[in-house]
């Protein structure tokens, strides 16, 4: 695993910078707010990177701080987030202000990110929510038969037909699923989901 790149930047793009490494070039996907960090070519830069090994290719991924690339990882392992949705998101802004947005439950901050629709932006916010340490409200999708009932089944089973599951489906993940608030039983359907 490759966690760490100093060198000179060779080649600085909009999307991407190349690091020469003692006569060796890496390139780097970068997210927009790391690139804003990423100083002219000639120059000296150190990015935190992460690498993804697909069955085509050993991609590099650089971050200009320890924070993003964490954000980064919990990204891409949220279901139907890739590094190049990650990246976008990344791009929005500083680290701390995605915190606070995912903290807040902004799924309108997540979609102004090419790629993030209103079901990944609520799977993002639902799936990372705890992980940020964060008390944010429940999704609108959720939220919306708040009213009907407050039953945590019945508000989980709610927020995952928000989702765009179907009713068989939602209750094939719900079943067996234990938790007292609505937000525990839609994170179990998820990971069942993912199997």
């Amino acid at each position: 695993m490759i966690a760490l790149v100093s060198g000179t930047v060779a080649v600085r793009r909009g999307d991407y910078v190349v690091v020469d490494c003692g006569g060796v070039g890496y390139r780097l996907s970068v997210s927009a707010e790391t690139l804003r960090h990423v100083p002219a070519v000639g120059k000296q830069v150190l990015l935190h990177s992460h690498m993804v090994v697909r069955d085509d290719a050993l991609l590099l991924y650089g971050f200009a701080t320890e924070e993003e690339r964490e954000l980064f990882l919990m990204l891409i392992a949220v279901q139907s987030v890739g590094p190049k949705v990650a990246l976008a998101v990344l791009s929005g802004g500083p680290p701390r202000e995605l915190l606070k947005a995912l903290a807040a439950g902004d799924t309108a901050r997540l979609q102004t990110a090419p790629g993030v629709g209103k079901r990944t932006a609520e799977r993002i916010i639902v799936e990372l929510r705890e992980k940020v340490g964060a008390t944010a409200p429940i999704p609108v999708a959720i939220a919306a038969g708040a009213g009907a009932s407050d039953d945590p089944r019945t508000l989980a089973r709610d927020g995952l037909l928000g989702l765009g599951y179907t009713a068989l489906e939602v209750d094939e993940l719900l079943d067996g699923a234990e938790g007292e608030r609505a937000e525990d039983l839609i994170a179990h359907a998820l990971r069942m989901a993912r199997r």
